[in-house]
Formats: C-alpha cells, structure tokens, sequence
C-alpha cells in the first residue's frame, strides 16, 4: 500500500475521530481536569450553544494554570487556547497532520462547515493509520531493535 497517496485520499473522518467531550467557558478548570481524568482524554473543546470557542489542554493545565499558580477554579476561559487550528472531516489525512506538524498540535478539532464540533483527531489516531499500512514491520519489532541476545533463542 502506498501510505503517502492514501493519506492524500483518505479523509479524517476514515480515522474515526473521538466523539468530542466539552465544557462550557464559565465552567471551572477543576471540573474540566476531573472529565478529563474521568474520560482518559488529554484535551476538551470550550464550547457555546454548539459553537467552538477554543481547546483546553494538558499543556494548557500545566503552563496557564500550574505554572502560573492559579486557583484550580479559574474558568476555562482564562487559560483554553482560543480560535484553535481546525480540520473538516473531509479533509485529507495529509492536512491533518500537516496542521499537526506546523502548529506542535497534539489534537485538533474536526468542525463541520456549521461550525459545529463533530470529534477530536489525536496524534494516536494518526499513529493507527500508519500502522495499518505497516502492519509486519511495527508489530514485529523487537522492544529495543538494537538489543542482541546473548543466548541464541530456541531449541
């Protein structure tokens, strides 16, 4: 399979984003982090009446609100990354990652034309695809490629 022509084909959607959790900008960032923990996600979209505002990270926990000794019960809006890079869901994988890459994005938001959220795309989900099309060669590596044994193995 030719993994750069299928990224250029393929469309987010064909990596099935993670429905997209959120909370609203007055909520507290105490709240957000305990979804987040609660779900085993790394970010949320700030949304208002289906509309996004921005993105509430990990990074942003640590560099807006630890780092910066704020109360746990700030709002989001006072630390969210606000008008995020988006991706349409029929957009090309290729883009995606380019986004990705360009920006130092873990996540990005897939937005409908409507504006509407309609999932998460994570750089785990981008990892599977390349997986899929390299399926021998990943799963029969060794923990550490460059590790010899010893003792040969077998009988």
């Amino acid at each position: 399979m030719d993994l750069a022509r299928n990224m250029m084909v393929d469309s987010v959607s064909r990596l099935h984003p993670t429905a997209p959790l959120h909370v609203a900008p007055h909520q507290s960032v105490r709240t957000a982090v305990e979804l987040m923990r609660r779900e085993h996600v790394g970010c949320l979209l700030v949304c208002e009446n289906d509309q996004l505002l921005g993105i509430f990270t990990e990074r942003d926990l640590l560099k807006r609100i630890l780092a910066a000794g704020k109360s746990l019960d700030s709002p989001v809006s006072e630390c969210l990354t606000p008008a995020p890079a988006l991706v349409d869901p029929h957009e090309a994988v290729s883009a995606a990652l380019r986004h990705m890459q360009e920006g130092g994005y873990r996540h990005l938001p897939v937005v409908e034309n409507s504006g509407k959220p309609v999932g998460v795309l994570s750089v785990k989900r981008i990892v599977h695809y390349v997986v899929e099309h390299f399926p021998k060669a990943v799963y029969n590596l060794p923990p550490d490629p460059a590790a010899v044994p010893d003792n040969p193995e077998g009988a």
